[in-house]
């Protein structure tokens, strides 16, 4: 049997810039994509703990040790600068090595968006 498992996880970071004008994604800093183990162009949900939104969008890298965290396209309406969301991935695998696979939980400080 295969199961989707938590694989990454971005707890409470702050959103630094919401851009409309660009084509869909999340901008994350590099720092914070290594520490969650996050690649480019992966899948990701959002969930935004001021207003109660969720959405599904894909990751771009950011710009190393800026703390940016940026909603770009569509997703720029579900979110206000200053709001704290959490960021996490999924990964399909098998029920057993599910019980054993340990998720990269990252709670980087919220005011800075800066790892710990």
């Amino acid at each position: 049997m295969i199961i989707e498992v938590c694989k990454s996880k971005l707890h409470k970071v702050t959103v630094t810039e919401a851009n409309l004008q660009y084509v869909g994604s999340i901008t994350i800093d590099q720092d914070l994509m290594d520490a969650a183990n996050l690649i480019e162009n992966e899948k990701v949900q959002v969930v935004n703990i001021n207003n109660g939104e969720r959405l599904d969008t894909y990751v771009i890298r950011g710009e190393r040790g800026t703390g940016v965290i940026c909603l770009n396209g569509p997703a720029a309406r579900k979110v206000a600068v200053g709001d704290v969301v959490i960021i996490m991935s999924y990964a399909q695998m098998d029920f057993e090595e599910a019980k054993t696979f340990k998720p990269w939980l990252v709670f980087p400080d919220t005011e800075t968006n800066k790892l710990i």
